[in-house]
């Protein structure tokens, strides 16, 4: 690399001083940077990139756990749990983690739906067309269909 430029650890360091990355995230960024270079050939390149973010997991700077609670803390109250694991998968949170992240959120779901509900609209709809509108935004959010009819029809808390 040009001597001008930061090395790969100084880059990942800066984007991990931001907010937490996942694993997958932090190599795709990390990756832009050593493509191509001329004088170390890609197979090089890639093991160097994989050294360097076992040391940051070594080290406990990097962790797919940690990135991942971090962003259903972040989104949770404006988004269900369906987008939330979208968002997850998107960055590269392995399954189990993803889980693990969710499971802290997934009991308040409908009282998260009701909040987000009250703040955008704040009382039943009077007709078909406006149920339905409630309805496209809620599940838009990824909150699960038995959530929103609930929220929507205004039985929040009844069954």
């Amino acid at each position: 690399m040009k001597t001008g430029h930061p090395s790969l650890k100084a880059r990942a360091l800066r984007h991990l001083a931001q907010r937490e990355h996942t694993r997958a995230e932090l190599a795709r960024k990390l990756a832009r940077h050593t493509e191509g270079t001329p004088d170390a050939p890609d197979a090089s390149d890639a093991r160097q990139l994989e050294e360097l973010l076992d040391a940051l997991a070594a080290a406990g700077l990097l962790s797919d756990r940690r990135a991942a609670e971090a962003l259903v803390g972040a989104k949770a109250q404006r988004l269900g749990a369906l987008r939330l694991r979208q968002l997850l998968r998107e960055r590269g949170v392995p399954e189990d983690e993803a889980a693990a992240a969710l499971q802290a959120v997934r009991g308040d779901e409908l009282a998260r739906a009701q909040a987000l509900w009250q703040r955008r609209f704040g009382s039943v709809a009077e007709d078909a067309a406006g149920r339905a509108r409630q309805a496209r935004f809620l599940a838009g959010r990824g909150f699960d269909a038995e959530v929103v009819r609930r929220v929507v029809r205004g039985r929040g808390g009844e069954d």
